[in-house]
């Protein structure tokens, strides 16, 4: 009999007395691999490999667009993983509230390098269950170098749009929704919508899902139509996204991630200015429907880690990934961004006026308004977009928003009030819009 079968029946016989562990053959306690759940997967997964690779912490990595739904079921069987990464922080504030995430301490998460709106702020935010690990800007619109943007609301023909994704879909509707009602009525009034302190049906959300409609053609050869259908990627069979892809259209409102798509083989080793070296971008305020607004905050997103696990080997390997010298190492080789104030943009071009966007001190931050919302909340938002796209694809768009918002109102209601944002959405105070 071998030794490894020998400690076997041992722990049989004294399994109800006292329990036994064990590790495989030829691996210790130490060596147990870490999960990690997250969202990547294609190129931007490859890149994530890359980092947790040099961190020297076995690890397995699972990226899936139906994260929730995975997560969801881990936890049920009792079998979560030591590490989620997710945007949705109404998702990660239900499982705090549950008591299933580990409190991150100063070796995990240093508040210093982290400023509003990463770190939590404001009443109940105390303790911390979450760290930034990478971070993109919003509020931008993308076109094809050479070509200048108008100056003022751009033509409804003039936009590229897909709600196409792998898993659930609608999330590029709302971000044009959020965009419209931070530009169109400011921080203050943007951060009582995001924490239920604002109706649906009220006149700031109202004129944000109308002026959006204004783009939407209606019938079946309308935007609406064509958005409903479209990837937000680009086509299967054309790596340059949407922007590229999308026949007649040549603007396109997408975040800094959007250079992924831009680039004809997006998963070999290049900086974001030459994965964005065919595009510009410029702040979305003047050009969105019914404006011009003028710049009143940026829109921003993370993909934020926190801790199922009270295991060392995940702690250590949360505290490498957030670290300073770790996401300096992320930006430098994969060309992404990060929450943590003593990373520098070592290039220029791009690279660098987003990051200027990211860590302004003299205009707001405000995180996506569908991330931060209670989980019910934000995917019945995503069914509003894409029923408000059907019902104008049908011819039957205006004078139906005010039903659908209401719908969306009723589910706000119905969630308890600690379910909301128990933190600052912005990252400082703004005047009112002008």
């Amino acid at each position: 009999m071998t030794r490894f079968r020998t400690v076997l029946l041992v722990c049989a016989l004294l399994f109800t007395a006292s329990g036994c562990e064990l590790a495989a053959p030829g691996q210790t306690e130490s060596e147990e691999e870490v999960t990690i759940l997250g969202t990547w997967t294609g190129p931007q997964e490859t890149e994530f490999k890359k980092l947790l690779d040099k961190l020297d912490i076995p690890y397995e990595y699972e990226g899936t667009a139906a994260q929730r739904e995975v997560l969801l079921s881990q936890v049920q069987a009792g079998e979560p993983p030591d590490i989620v990464i997710m945007p949705g922080l109404g998702e990660l504030a239900e499982y705090a509230h549950q008591e299933r995430l580990e409190k991150l301490d100063d070796e995990v998460y240093k508040k210093s390098e982290y400023g509003p709106p990463w770190q939590p702020s404001g009443k109940g935010a105390e303790d911390v269950f979450w760290v930034p690990l990478r971070a993109d800007l919003k509020s931008i619109v993308w076109h094809r170098k050479g070509t200048e943007p108008p100056k003022s609301p751009a033509p409804p023909t003039s936009w590229c749009m897909g709600m196409g994704e792998d898993g659930p879909s609608g999330w590029p509707g709302s971000d044009w929704i959020e965009d419209l009602v931070l530009q169109g009525s400011g921080p203050k009034v943007y951060e009582q919508w995001v924490r239920g302190e604002l109706k649906w049906t009220d006149k700031p959300v109202m004129d944000a899902w109308n002026a959006w409609g204004d783009l939407l053609t209606q019938g079946k050869k309308g935007l609406a139509a064509r958005a409903l259908i479209a990837d937000h990627r680009g086509a299967d069979d054309d790596s340059n996204g949407l922007l590229f892809s999308q026949k007649g259209c040549s603007l396109e409102h997408q975040g800094s991630f959007a250079p992924f798509f831009y680039t004809e083989d997006s998963a070999r080793d290049v900086d974001f200015n030459e994965r964005a070296k065919d595009v510009d971008f410029t702040d979305s305020a003047d050009l969105l429907p019914r404006g011009p607004y003028g710049v009143k905050a940026h829109e921003v997103t993370g993909d934020f880690a926190a801790l199922f696990s009270s295991s060392p080997q995940a702690k250590e390997l949360l505290s490498k990934l957030a670290s300073k010298e770790h996401q300096q190492t992320w930006a430098d080789d994969a060309g992404v961004f990060s929450a943590n104030n003593k990373v520098r943009s070592r290039r220029g071009g791009l690279e660098s006026e987003v990051v200027k966007r990211l860590t302004s001190e003299d205009t707001p931050r405000c995180l996506d308004a569908s991330d931060v919302m209670p989980p019910a909340v934000r995917d019945v938002f995503h069914e509003a977009i894409l029923l408000t796209l059907t019902r104008y694809s049908e011819g039957r768009g205006k004078g139906s928003v005010k039903d659908i918002l209401a719908d969306v109102q009723r589910v706000q209601e119905n969630q308890p009030k600690n379910q909301f944002a128990r933190t600052d959405v912005c990252s400082t105070p703004q005047q009112p819009p002008l």
